[in-house]
């Protein structure tokens, strides 16, 4: 069974630091991307980052490039999320996302979310 918990999440002032991570659990973790999204309260869900299964290859949503890092540890089945220079526009709950494909059917597992909201 496939299960992915976000901790790290919680209150933070603009232009600090916070550290997401994910444990998963029930599958191969070092062979699949993982992803990490985010949603804002009335707002669809957005793509933040992600990282290849070996970790060499990550890519970056628009608004968090230079601010976010994305890094995996095998080794604990975890995948992180290092945030800096963070601003009130990256209050959102944050979730971690795999996709697997089973029986020729893809689908997507996430976990319960981490909330982190940016304000004085």
């Amino acid at each position: 069974q496939v299960q992915l918990v976000e901790s790290g999440g919680g209150l933070v002032e603009p232009g600090g630091s916070l550290r997401l991570s994910c444990v998963a659990s029930g599958f191969s973790f070092g062979r699949y991307g993982l992803r990490w999204y985010r949603q804002a309260a009335g707002k669809e869900r957005e793509l933040v980052a992600q990282i290849s299964s070996s970790g060499n290859s990550t890519e970056y949503g628009d608004s968090v490039k230079g601010r976010f890092a994305i890094s995996r540890d095998n080794d604990e089945n975890t995948v992180f999320l290092q945030m800096n220079s963070v601003k009130p526009e990256d209050t959102a709950v944050y979730y971690c996302n795999v996709k697997i494909i089973k029986k020729m059917v893809l689908r997507d597992y996430w976990g319960q979310g981490t909330q982190v909201t940016v304000s004085y």
